[in-house]
């Protein structure tokens, strides 16, 4: 069997201890909590053993966790030890901006095709509103932004559309057929928010905004405790504590195009575009059962 540790996944395993938490491993590596876990997931795939158990609110490693966590101390201090012997070109750092909306199946997966494909440059990410990162990277804070909408700006190149699924808690029933369909949106302005309502004005279905958020973590916390659905961007991986439905309309997916400064690497730009065309292009990522609209309301 064909197993590897690759580094970016080591590296959120042991900011999660050195920062206590999954969170503040995030917020230091400026990846979402999401990826963070997959990353983890990633090494007890590779492993084949668990490495954390959760504990309520908590965690703690399980014996193959610690052993792991000091094996992998050695492997990234080497790591970086190796890439520091090649001087100041081993340092330059690229910053790839994104939002929430499926940055926790995207950017591992970025992550670990870059640490490879790219090894004179560092690599950082900063999750954000799609607004707050265009504002970045017009202001030069920002090297690379994966953003949604159409590519008509010649900075920017498509890569591919991102499917989107609606969700809610596993629990959760339809309201009664003359009254509105409760949805957890995100906070204007926001390109998911802008297409569910569409979608579901398009089939003159009535909505109530039944919750906002302006963090993912929050939409999918009120989605999880039932006030009503959500349309996310997942890649076809079902949210910890949700459901799909297939009971509501089948929106259009939004365009996703990689947004280049000027002045950054075309080699750095080209590996970024072809590792997200490659991915959004993965059947088992993006297909959707076909559905028709059949929503079941309340009796």
């Amino acid at each position: 069997m064909n197993r590897t540790l690759d580094i970016a996944p080591l590296r959120s395993f042991v900011a999660v201890a050195d920062a206590g938490g999954f969170q503040r491993a995030a917020d230091a590596l400026h990846l979402s909590q999401g990826a963070v876990s997959q990353h983890v997931r990633r090494l007890e795939s590779a492993i084949g053993r668990p490495l954390v158990e959760r504990r309520g609110r908590g965690f703690r490693f399980t014996a193959d966790g610690e052993k792991l966590l000091g094996r992998a101390r050695g492997i990234l201090a080497l790591h970086d030890e190796v890439l520091q012997s090649f001087g100041d070109e081993a340092g330059e750092t690229i910053v790839i901006g994104s939002t929430e909306h499926a940055a926790a199946q995207l950017l591992p997966y970025l992550a670990t095709i870059l640490d490879g494909a790219v090894p004179r440059y560092r690599v950082k990410f900063r999750i954000d509103r799609g607004t707050k990162l265009r504002e970045s990277f017009a202001a030069g804070r920002i090297d690379l932004a994966l953003l949604l909408g159409d590519a008509d700006d010649p900075r920017a190149t498509s890569v591919g559309d991102l499917s989107l699924t609606w969700y809610s808690a596993p629990g959760w029933t339809p309201p009664r057929e003359s009254e509105p369909l409760p949805v957890v949106a995100f906070d204007n302005p926001c390109a998911l928010r802008d297409r569910a309502l569409k979608t579901l004005s398009h089939h003159s279905i009535p909505v109530a905004i039944a919750a906002e958020a302006n963090q993912l973590a929050g939409v999918q916390a009120a989605v999880s405790a039932g006030l009503g659905v959500a349309l996310l961007a997942t890649l076809g991986q079902t949210p910890e504590g949700l459901m799909a439905r297939d009971d509501l309309p089948r929106p259009e997916p939004l365009p996703l195009a990689v947004w280049t400064r000027k002045g950054v690497a075309p080699t750095v730009s080209e590996r970024v575009s072809d590792a997200l065309r490659r991915l959004l292009m993965t059947p088992a990522l993006t297909e959707v059962p076909p559905h028709d609209f059949v929503l079941a309301r309340g009796a």
